[in-house]
């Protein structure tokens, strides 16, 4: 006679075995994460972009416990650089001023720091225009010519060597800009506006279009959107696209295989471990394996098809990390 035993050992043997034990057969279908080095800082509402390999994450609020931090109000120029490869960490040139969520992009080897906020008086809101290069190989920052609009919480995305710089809040209301940066004039210019102005949301390009996901009303996490818009260059037109099925802000995002994930976020309840995949080509989401931790104000980056989610915060509001968390998707 059989014994129950038997039959589990049997069915294990139908399971694949990774370094942490025995995993479903079917949990691939939504990806898997493991967790790397910690960064050097505990930070939130930081900008994070890959650059040749390399991740590097930038600004935001710094939870370092220092009178130098406290008399910035907690505003961090910090740039600390990630390395997939050896999973280490270094730092590197810090922003030439203080900058919080701002807007991010890589193009053609440089990186680009676009708008943010940073102190004036006793408020950290004020809006900026600035954009900052930032060069590899000399590990230097330059000004260039600055936004029309100056907003932070914004997104930037890069299309055919330009930057798209979408959304976001002006110190008084969310814009609707959409201001289109070249870096070979230093020049700006604008494109059609962005039909359902917001700010905390997450802007990328998947192929040919440019996708403003979710966000909030005027700094407003109690009112987060599920909106999604998606961007035509070519033809400069807006249309609305199936909606984010959890609505959030204060998210990131990163594209893989011309797949978009949706991570993290903040509402008035908490925080999201929340990751929703969106299929450009048929118009659809698709629920995925969460991050081990909920968190906002957190950065993304992908290097060799794998996610790489920094930083953030574990509670709404002023809360700090130095998470590294991993996400390979599914072989679809």
């Amino acid at each position: 006679m059989l014994t129950r035993k038997f039959f589990i050992i049997v069915f294990a043997l139908f399971l694949p075995f990774t370094s942490s034990g025995w995993v479903l057969a079917d949990s691939s279908r939504q990806g898997t994460w493991t967790v790397g080095s910690p960064a050097p800082t505990k930070r939130t509402e930081v900008a994070v972009a890959a650059v040749e390999g390399k991740i590097y994450v930038v600004g935001g609020f710094s939870g370092e416990l220092s009178l130098k931090n406290a008399m910035n109000f907690a505003i961090s120029p910090i740039v600390e650089i990630y390395y997939p490869v050896s999973n280490t960490w270094s730092m590197t040139t810090p922003l030439p001023e203080g900058r919080h969520h701002a807007g991010i992009a890589a193009l053609n080897g440089f990186m680009y720091v676009v708008g943010g906020f940073t102190k004036s008086s006793l408020s950290v809101w004020h809006a900026v225009s600035t954009v900052y290069q930032y060069n590899p190989a000399t590990e230097m920052w330059r000004e260039l010519a600055p936004m029309p609009t100056a907003r932070g919480a914004l997104g930037v995305a890069v299309y055919q060597d330009r930057l798209y710089a979408i959304g976001g809040y002006d110190g008084e209301r969310n814009t609707k800009a959409v201001e289109v940066f070249d870096p070979q004039t230093n020049s700006w210019s604008s494109a059609a506006s962005l039909p359902t102005p917001r700010d905390h949301l997450a802007v990328v390009t998947a192929g040919s279009r440019i996708y403003a996901i979710g966000g909030r009303p005027d700094l407003d996490y109690r009112h987060n959107k599920g909106i999604v818009e998606e961007y035509d260059p070519e033809s400069n037109q807006w249309r609305s696209r199936a909606n984010l099925p959890t609505p959030r802000s204060g998210i990131t995002a990163g594209v893989i295989d011309n797949r978009i994930y949706v991570l993290g976020g903040e509402s008035g309840t908490g925080t999201f471990a929340t990751n929703e995949m969106y299929i450009p080509t048929a118009d659809r989401w698709q629920t995925m394996a969460p991050m081990p931790t909920a968190r906002h104000g957190l950065g993304a980056a992908v290097v060799d098809g794998l996610l790489y989610v920094m930083s953030g915060g574990a509670a709404p509001g002023a809360s700090f990390s130095q998470i590294n968390e991993i996400f390979t998707p599914p072989t679809f």
